[in-house]
């Protein structure tokens, strides 16, 4: 008798996507509880210890059940959720429902834990981060052109280590996109340093003055909701 795989499950709810090439369409999103790392600016801190076992099983059953139309797709985020075992058979059974896949992951670990015919959203943690010492670098090897990478930057000496990472790796030659966000405020906490917010506007200027084949991106979610807002 086989035993169903088993994930730690923080939330799952219905809503646009807010980043990625995929932002404003309709989205289940799947977070899954806890991650390694503890970055400066995480806006997920609640991720990391609430959250409840569940069955892939009952909650491919729960996700499957939020989709309303034939735009929406799934994302499988966290937290880091590549940290869990259970993970990699959830990933491969969304992919199998024919609807796209995202799952953002912190670039920290193995990305192929993640089924390919899903999109790796991989975080390049920056110096600014706090965490950029946790890097896998051996995920650039890992990286399908339907992939996509994104960099949180929290100033400009972020913005230069990103601008020498796209130019030395030629990331836009090796994924779908590669995403530049500024970061927002994030007060410190218990188990977030806390960061200033980045402006867009300073972003955007070093972009377009050093041609760099990227694309700027915000958090949309949080122009439309409250950016402490859960569930959106």
């Amino acid at each position: 008798m086989t035993t169903a795989a088993v994930v730690r499950v923080n939330e799952v709810y219905r809503s646009i996507q807010g980043e990625s090439t995929y932002a404003g369409m309709p989205c289940v999103f799947i977070r899954l509880r806890g991650c390694p790392l503890r970055c400066r600016y995480c806006d997920t801190a609640y991720a990391f210890h609430e959250g409840e076992a569940e069955t892939v099983d009952d909650l491919l059953v729960r996700a499957q059940a939020m989709v309303e139309t034939s735009r929406d797709h799934f994302e499988v985020t966290g937290g880091e959720p590549l940290a869990q075992p259970g993970a990699t058979e959830l990933i491969a059974r969304l992919c199998d429902t024919g609807r796209p896949v995202l799952v953002e992951t912190s670039g920290a670990v193995d990305i192929d834990r993640a089924d390919r015919r899903a999109v790796r959203i991989m975080d390049l943690k920056t110096p600014g981060s706090g965490e950029s010492r946790r890097n896998d670098w051996a995920n650039l090897d890992r990286l399908t052109p339907q992939d996509q990478v994104k960099f949180v930057l929290t100033d400009r000496d972020d913005y230069a280590w990103m601008r020498a990472v796209v130019r030395e790796h030629a990331l836009e030659q090796k994924v779908a996109a590669v995403l530049a966000s500024p970061v927002q405020a994030v007060a410190a906490g218990p188990d977030v340093a806390g960061c200033e917010g980045l402006d867009l506007r300073d972003l955007a200027e070093w972009v377009l003055a050093d041609a760099l084949p990227v694309r700027v991106q915000v958090q949309l979610h949080k122009l439309v909701w409250s950016p402490t807002a859960r569930g959106v």
